[in-house]
């Protein structure tokens, strides 16, 4: 992993900064985006939890459909454009195959990255994404580079 200064983000959190900082995180179900300026050398990152807000309580980042517009936002308030933005995402496993999984949490978390990204019109460049590993990741502004380690299974 990168050495120098590191941004842990948990659940609900968004954070958007410049190189050389690094922005890391751990996800299971959770999705990450991780956005990327070339040219401003600025990258940002969310970690939610769920797809979408259902209208209770207050609009939480914990929930995608809030997330991802969020990081857009913050992406394009330091001088971003969409044309200028690339996206990564990362996360979305299935951790309890075997216990109901009807829900698929994961593959929603999945689908509303992909369906708001498309609505904006940034490209998806890389992605690691499904299956039924944890993840850690560490998103490197340096090099716009995503450090991916898959967490190992107990069972």
């Amino acid at each position: 992993m990168i050495q120098g200064c590191s941004t842990f983000i948990h659940v609900g959190q968004i954070h958007v900064d410049t190189a050389p900082t690094a922005i890391s995180t751990v996800l299971g179900s959770c999705v990450a985006v991780c956005l990327y300026d070339a040219g401003l050398g600025i990258g940002g990152m969310n970690h939610y939890l769920l797809p979408f807000w259902n209208g209770n309580g207050l609009q939480s980042p914990k929930f995608g459909n809030i997330s991802i517009p969020k990081l857009i936002e913050a992406m394009m308030a330091k001088g971003s454009t969409h044309k200028s933005i690339e996206a990564k995402i990362f996360g979305g496993a299935s951790m309890n195959i075997g216990i109901n999984d009807s829900m698929m949490i994961g593959q929603k978390n999945i689908l509303v990255a992909k369906e708001i990204l498309k609505e904006y019109k940034i490209a998806i460049v890389a992605e690691d994404i499904g299956g039924q590993s944890g993840r850690k990741i560490q998103f490197d502004l340096q090099r716009g580079k995503v450090l991916l380690k898959y967490a190992s299974s107990n069972n």
